[in-house]
């Protein structure tokens, strides 16, 4: 049954969903056109474990029966959290997913009593991050790739 006006359903994830929601992850990563190496790279950094969901609030935006998408939010101090990854499948980028996917962390995280998302971004994401609300703070070190920089971006929640 298809969702309500083209929107998503987001969900809680399931622990033995985490191997699927890491190739996602790489699959989303790969959009953007990385070569091999930089995605074998980025490997360990976008796998997500069982035991990583069971702590975290993770979430899935399921369409037409279908996961397109998923996000996690990680503690970073009583008023910060961050915005750990947010990955949608390729063949659904482009179609408000990924919009859908933000708001509901954004509104999660204020639920949680935060007030501030901070996002370690990719820089070709950093244009859909300003557009929900975000804004560049600096930069942070890649967890991946010695020397790169990412983007740093916080939502005011």
């Amino acid at each position: 049954m298809p969702s309500p006006a083209n929107k998503p359903m987001i969900r809680s994830a399931q622990t033995s969903e985490a191997a699927h929601l890491s190739r996602l992850a790489m699959r989303s990563k790969a959009y953007w056109g990385y070569s091999a190496e930089f995605m074998e790279a980025c490997r360990d950094e976008l796998t997500l474990t069982s035991a990583y969901v069971q702590v975290t609030p993770t979430y899935v935006a399921e369409f037409d029966g279908a996961v397109v998408g998923f996000y996690t939010l990680a503690r970073m101090s009583a008023t910060e959290v961050v915005l750990g990854y947010l990955f949608v499948e390729p063949t659904a980028i482009g179609k408000g997913h990924g919009r859908a996917l933000i708001e509901h962390a954004k509104s999660e995280a204020r639920s949680l009593g935060y007030d501030t998302m901070v996002i370690p971004g990719d820089p070709n994401a950093e244009r859909f991050y300003l557009a929900a609300g975000g804004r560049v703070v600096g930069t942070t070190p890649s967890e991946s790739i010695p020397g790169r920089e990412l983007p740093l971006l916080h939502i005011d929640l």
